[in-house]
């Protein structure tokens, strides 16, 4: 936590920062690049987006609504680790994240921006463990494609390669953007595959059950709100009831060294 889908909410919310210009920015140098604040500090957001998990602000010249060329002049990263959260003109389009301690402390806002001359930050990127960092220009080539962008033959392709478990495969950044342990987890349950299972040997039927679960699912809890809210709750993780679809017990196992709840009777 956070994973793509919590990445995807704080890009909708901050969206409405397209336009403005950076008047001022304070940002913590132990997560932000050194002298941040110079280098953007006059910069006008023309566009905001995610790749991943990973959130994206263009910056250009200020006072420019768009960029002028094929890409802004600058793009801020802000990479969310596992609980950082943003803040958009004082309010949280995520209240809380779970797992989280629920508190919103000053001394954990690692990046601050105004673009008024109001005393509240138009952007604030609060993380109380600093596992979070904040990028200028961030290098993304090594991501694979984004989770809403994978195509069949890309997805077949990469997991034919990986002889690793399914899980571990699919929580690797290099494969797909944007998935998560627990998105993970409820892509794999919804398709009916054993996350222990080497991700060459699905079959490609398999392998169309994965990525239609990832179309059709993820985008649901999207709207639920986050990655919390499919069928494997943080509370159905903890309790590890039987099993929605055909009542076995579900299973708590630790693969990749992340903890995975699923169903030993309809993953297979």
């Amino acid at each position: 936590m956070p994973e793509g889908l919590e990445a995807e909410i704080w890009c909708r919310a901050a969206q409405p920062l397209t336009g403005r210009t950076i008047e001022s920015l304070v940002a913590d140098e132990r997560v932000a690049p050194v002298g941040l604040a110079g280098a953007l500090v006059g910069a006008t957001v023309t566009g905001v987006r995610r790749r991943g998990k990973v959130l994206l602000f263009e910056l250009g010249e200020p006072g420019s609504a768009h960029p002028s060329a094929d890409r802004s002049e600058r793009v801020l990263g802000r990479h969310f680790g596992m609980s950082g959260r943003l803040v958009v003109d004082g309010r949280a389009p995520i209240e809380q994240l779970s797992y989280a301690s629920g508190q919103d402390r000053p001394e954990w806002d690692r990046l601050q921006i105004w673009t008024g001359s109001g005393t509240t930050p138009a952007l604030r990127f609060n993380d109380p463990r600093r596992l979070g960092r904040v990028t200028l220009d961030p290098d993304l080539t090594a991501l694979g494609p984004d989770m809403f962008d994978v195509s069949l033959s890309e997805l077949g392709e990469k997991l034919a390669r990986r002889t690793a478990a399914i899980k571990t495969v699919l929580l690797d950044q290099h494969v797909i953007a944007g998935l998560g342990n627990l998105c993970t987890d409820e892509v794999l349950w919804w398709s009916g595959v054993d996350p222990h299972r080497s991700a060459a040997s699905l079959v490609p039927t398999e392998v169309s059950a994965v990525l239609d679960a990832i179309q059709e699912v993820l985008p649901v809890m999207l709207e639920a709100g986050g990655s919390t809210r499919g069928t494997l709750t943080p509370e159905v993780r903890a309790a590890c009831p039987p099993c929605e679809r055909d009542g076995t017990p579900l299973r708590r196992d630790t693969i990749g060294g992340r903890t995975t709840v699923w169903c030993p009777h309809h993953q297979r």
